[in-house]
């Protein structure tokens, strides 16, 4: 039993295009968690520029957690994140999602979120005495 899905999607060989066009795939992520029966909070979208590598951050906020998705548009590659608790599948939100925009080469790791049985996955916890800055 667990809280949430996370869903870590490596997308390798996208269209440059794709990877500079911000809004498209932050209304494609928007459109594809509704359509999933999610409820979208807020969008935010954030176009690098300036010393950084062309590309951008968009990030859509549910109710159920959230879509994320990060460019590196000269490498052509997206790693994007759908992350749902509740009764919202992520994989659902994923399939929308590549219904609209072409993710080229895709692989797919899920994560379960708080696991009540033990954990699956490596943890990393910080312990009291170690600072943070």
């Amino acid at each position: 039993m667990h809280k949430g899905k996370h869903l870590l999607i490596d997308c390798h060989n996208v269209a440059r295009e794709l990877c500079l066009d911000d809004k498209l795939v932050l209304e494609a992520m928007s459109r594809a968690a509704e359509r999933a029966g999610a409820t979208v909070i807020s969008q935010v979208r954030y176009h690098f520029g300036r010393g950084s590598p062309p590309g951008f951050a968009a990030v859509v906020l549910l109710d159920e957690s959230h879509c994320s998705a990060h460019t590196y548009a000269d490498l052509g590659l997206i790693a994007l994140d759908v992350f749902t608790c509740g009764s919202t599948d992520p994989v659902e939100v994923l399939e929308y999602i590549r219904a609209e925009i072409d993710l080229g080469d895709v692989s797919i790791r899920e994560v379960p979120r708080f696991m009540e049985n033990g954990c699956t996955q490596v943890e990393h916890r910080l312990s009291a005495d170690v600072a943070t800055v």
